[in-house]
């Protein structure tokens, strides 16, 4: 029987703590074991009692509150295949950005070599200030992935952000932390994901777009981060939050795209380009809106010059080593216009899918074929993050062939 995965849930001094009763329910209901470990101050907020309730174990607080085990701290961490901590306040992400170990949960931190996943929850002005900011990029550059903080009303009266992360969000990035823990074949690899559409302006108030909500996308780099990699994510205009984890490049138009994949192009491994980048874009948008009525001519004959190809265009300056992953959303033939893009624009695998009214766009599964210069590999329907796994594997064993 495969051994069963335990997530250490770190609780500190937040009103957020209440929800980490949630998140404790969340993780057993994914079949994790959970553990408990509070600072002194969250227990003002949750009594440990209810965190034994839940869990049915010990409920570590103190360094020195289990006589018989006198390094309470160790002997957590070597427990621990994930270590969450949630709700993190701004004084712990500090203690841990600057190896202080004080106390328990901090202790453990520090001792800890799993998988670290931090959700901060503070007052806005705590979360923006410059030093929360530079800690929290500590931690993520040592590896740890953050679940940013949402935006709203906060319990001190305040609205902005530092919230904490909807419950289900942080749940999903601990698993996600589990399975890359199990599962780290992409470890040392670098991977540059393009994902959304892409908006090209008429006026200040209308473009020319493609359909694409950019979950496909966003599901790859999900997939690449649960399996170790480091994830660049250049995001077209979307309503999704972000993958724990990913350095994320907004943009909004094509040639915008273009310049932001670039740099990040040159030191990838693997690359998968899923954005739905407008062919074409008005060559001269007007810098105000237009009126029907006064500017009928010119809203009749928008002249359209073509965006630059992304695919084709960094494809022609990959070096050696790099894998490059296209993808064909085609409402007929898709197979066939997958294996032409093949060829013309360069890369080692096209992602082949027909798409249309309730297929592909928006949903929560697909159902593709995985083209190469080697044949062909049709997959069932899945959902997009069973399918971005998918994908990865086969750029795996294609660099391995090479």
């Amino acid at each position: 029987m495969e051994k069963q995965s335990t997530v250490l849930v770190g609780v500190t001094g937040c009103i957020a703590a209440y929800k980490s009763c949630e998140i404790v329910r969340g993780l057993q209901k994914r079949g994790c074991r959970v553990k408990v470990v509070m600072t002194e101050h969250a227990t003002h907020f949750v009594d440990p009692l209810t965190f034994r309730s839940l869990t049915h174990e010990p409920v570590a607080v103190g360094l020195f509150d289990d006589p018989s085990d006198p390094i309470h701290h160790i002997s957590l961490a070597e427990e621990a295949d994930v270590f969450l901590i949630a709700p993190c306040t701004a004084n712990v992400a500090a203690k841990m950005a600057c190896g202080i170990a004080d106390d328990l949960l901090t202790t453990t931190a520090l001792a800890c070599t799993a998988p670290l996943v931090v959700a901060p929850a503070m007052n806005v002005h705590m979360y923006e200030a410059e030093a929360t900011q530079r800690n929290l990029r500590t931690l993520k550059a040592r590896g740890a992935r953050i679940v940013e903080a949402g935006s709203g009303y906060l319990a001190c009266g305040d609205v902005g952000r530092g919230r904490l992360a909807d419950v289900d969000a942080i749940v999903e990035a601990a698993l996600e932390a589990l399975e890359g823990a199990r599962r780290a074949d992409l470890a040392g690899l670098s991977v540059l994901v393009t994902a959304g559409p892409t908006e090209e302006p008429v006026d200040p108030v209308r473009f020319l777009t493609n359909r694409s909500s950019g979950k496909m996308g966003y599901a790859v780099a999900a997939a690449a981060l649960a399996r170790g990699a480091q994830v660049t994510l250049v995001s077209g205009p979307v309503a999704l939050e972000p993958p724990a984890g990913a350095d994320v490049v907004r943009v909004r138009t094509a040639c915008e795209m273009l310049e932001a994949a670039r740099p990040a192009f040159a030191d990838a491994d693997i690359v998968v380009f899923t954005a739905a980048v407008a062919d074409l874009r008005p060559a001269h948008p007007a810098d105000r809106k237009l009126k029907k009525g006064a500017d009928d001519a010119l809203l009749a004959r928008i002249e359209l010059v073509s965006n630059p190809d992304i695919l084709a265009t960094l494809a022609q300056e990959r070096r050696a080593g790099q894998t490059v992953v296209g993808f064909a959303a085609e409402t007929e033939n898709a197979v066939e216009n997958a294996r032409v893009k093949l060829e013309t624009k360069g890369a080692d695998l096209i992602v082949a899918n027909e798409v249309g009214e309730g297929r592909a766009f928006g949903t929560d599964d697909n159902q593709a074929v995985l083209v190469s210069r080697d044949g062909e590999r049709a997959l069932p329907l899945m959902p997009k993050r069973q399918l971005a796994d998918a994908i990865l594997d086969r750029a795996l064993e294609l660099r391995a062939a090479h």
